[in-house]
């Protein structure tokens, strides 16, 4: 394989990057519980899959992945860096298949998998993610314990 060619201000700066509890995600989840909704965090939905959610609702089977702009390449904000771009290309488009992948052997499990982008507002998303697991809490015959504003998710 070729050595990258790059400058230590970018090698510092990628290695920073947090793959979890990132600022986003500790928005949403704050969002998520202020509204009453209690989940697990960085959880395997599915034994034998190894892909792990960010924020998991178990008996709806509701796994939400946090994605951001840049690494699972957002439709609005999406970018392709100029330098090593043929390594970048690759990269990025390899976690929109495993993104793809992983939606789909969810999906095969009973499963259903949110996309959150960084980019959305942490309480217009949380919104999103409570009706989605109050419905399929609902259409899976569950009950919801009220506590709090919202029913216990």
């Amino acid at each position: 394989m070729e050595k990258l060619v790059t400058t230590a201000t970018v090698r510092t700066r990628m290695s920073r990057q947090k793959s979890r509890d990132t600022r986003v995600e500790l928005a949403l989840r704050k969002a998520l519980h202020a509204k009453g909704a209690r989940y697990r965090i960085h959880r395997k939905p599915v034994k034998g899959v190894r892909r792990e959610a960010d924020i998991v609702f178990g008996p709806a089977r509701v796994a939400v992945f946090v994605d951001g702009c840049f690494w699972h390449c957002c439709p609005q904000h999406a970018t392709w860096p100029k330098n090593n771009a043929e390594f970048w290309r690759a990269k990025i488009e390899g976690n929109r298949r495993r993104d793809m992948d992983t939606d789909a052997r969810l999906a095969e499990a009973g499963w259903l998998a949110v996309r959150v982008w960084e980019h959305e507002r942490p309480d217009e998303a949380a919104e999103r993610v409570l009706e989605i697991v109050t419905s399929r809490r609902a259409s899976a015959g569950l009950k919801t314990r009220v506590q709090g504003p919202l029913s216990n998710i």
